[in-house]
């Protein structure tokens, strides 16, 4: 029989490798390839395993008359918003976010709600002793929950006790990289041991009918530590996004098998916890009694939520010869330059002796494409030195050509903009009828739009 092959895999970004290196070739992490116990089946043995032996699985019709899972509310309207109703039963849910974000806090949160209802709910947790904790719940007040605690991170035992007699409606694991299979060999935090950690723990929740939520650490970059297949593997993503000296928390859906994707629950640290804000756009706008130049709202859209953000610009002549810095925080710095190079070719505008600062205020980053025309509209202002009206709102996408192109869902950012008492809308000629009670003025061209601040 031929020798079993060896192969080595990188902790960092989960890449294979037939060979040991000090360095990985497609990160660049040193000291992260560790040899794969799970490797040594060869395509011989492989496909004689899979050839015999199994067993004859049900196959059921597209148009099958059964019974959709039933949803578990939270209890907290945000976390449920970006769960897309709440937790499903036998779902796999994976939570991630820098250290010391909330995660912990807010399904400690979500645990004493649910188990206050009267459902079985049960806290596991690796990384601190069920002490810990428990005194956690008393500083957010929630001392005489009934959830279950433990401290453990063998997988085999949380199973083998969550078996025992009815099943908890709620599993939370605290954190994944912590838990270690004995199926497989390897140090807990390993691609092999979250991956079979994790492949036991979703197989409990859809046998049982637990939902199972994973806690996942982050990487330097934000991006979920362990393999990539782990994002694959769960039901939902959630990213809890944030600074630290930030009082401000964002919820995102970056994956969501049971609802839609991108919606976002927005929370404020305390310190009795996290406490939901149903009005997020009250966060991001700053006050506007009278106008500033270089400043304009634009009214975003996450999911279905749309929230009112503020995008300030700033622009500083420079004297000849000197290097323009262009600095960014919240939007896409290519977008930027992308913005400027249009305004430039198609407007007639110079930004080439000037340093240009665009900033999202509140801490809040952008990815709407519709946000082109109001980094536009704060540039040329910045550039102008002319104010837009402190009571419009704007929004559209710029294409390379200069054309100003129609946005999804104009009628709900302006509704949004019109209960917070926005009188006028600057948009895409082509959504004119998106008025949703504002005044509405339409542009077929950034050359039009920008006429259209300066007043000529």
């Amino acid at each position: 029989m031929a020798k079993p092959k060896k192969r080595y895999v990188c902790q960092a970004c989960g890449s294979v490798s037939s060979q040991w290196a000090g360095q990985c070739t497609d990160c660049g992490e040193w000291n992260q390839l560790v040899e794969d116990a799970g490797a040594n089946v060869t395509p011989f043995m492989a496909r004689h395993n899979l050839q015999s032996g199994g067993r004859a699985i049900q196959l059921t019709g597209l148009n099958t008359d059964i019974a959709l899972p039933e949803r578990t509310s939270t209890g907290i309207a945000e976390l449920d918003r970006a769960l897309g109703g709440g937790f499903v039963e036998g779902s796999a849910t994976l939570i991630g976010g820098d250290p010391g974000i909330g995660k912990s806090t807010l399904l400690l949160q979500a645990a004493a709600k649910i188990a206050m209802r009267g459902l079985k709910v049960a806290y596991v947790s690796g990384e601190e002793a069920a002490d810990q904790v428990r005194l956690r719940a008393r500083r957010l007040g929630l001392g005489k929950a009934p959830v279950l605690l433990a401290a453990a991170t063998s997988v085999r035992d949380i199973l083998t006790t969550m078996g025992e007699g009815e099943p908890p409606a709620l599993l939370i694991i605290d954190s994944i990289q912590t838990m270690h299979s004995d199926l497989i060999e390897g140090a807990p935090g390993t691609v092999s041991q979250v991956r079979a950690a994790s492949g036991e723990l979703i197989r409990f929740a859809k046998e049982r009918g637990t939902a199972v939520i994973l806690v996942g650490h982050v990487t330097k970059d934000g991006s979920i530590a362990g393999p990539r297949v782990l994002e694959h593997m769960v039901d939902t993503v959630l990213a809890f996004e944030g600074e630290r000296s930030h009082q401000y928390r964002i919820l995102r859906a970056v994956k969501n098998r049971f609802g839609g994707t991108d919606e976002i629950g927005v929370f404020a640290m305390q310190t009795e916890g996290l406490e939901e804000v149903s009005n997020p756009s009250s966060l991001f706008l700053t006050s506007r009694d009278e106008s500033v130049t270089g400043t304009v709202v634009f009214p975003a859209l996450e999911g279905t939520r749309p929230v009112l953000i503020e995008v300030q610009a700033l622009t500083v002549r420079l004297a000849s010869g000197a290097t323009p810095r262009r600095a960014v925080v919240g939007w896409d710095s290519g977008r930027l330059a992308m913005i400027l190079a249009v305004l430039e070719a198609r407007c007639g505008l110079s930004f080439s002796t000037c340093e240009v600062y665009l900033n999202i205020a509140g801490g809040y980053r952008v990815q709407d494409p519709a946000a082109d025309l109001a980094v536009a509209a704060a540039l040329v202002s910045a550039l102008s030195e002319r104010p837009i009206p402190a009571d419009a709102v704007v929004f559209g996408e710029i294409a390379l050509s200069g054309e100003v192109r129609p946005v999804a869902h104009g009628a709900l950012r302006c509704r949004e903009a019109a209960k917070l008492g926005f009188a006028r809308a600057l948009a895409p000629v082509a959504q004119v009828n998106d008025k949703g009670g504002l005044s509405l003025a339409g542009f077929k061209s950034l050359g039009q739009f920008v006429d259209h601040l300066l007043g000529r």
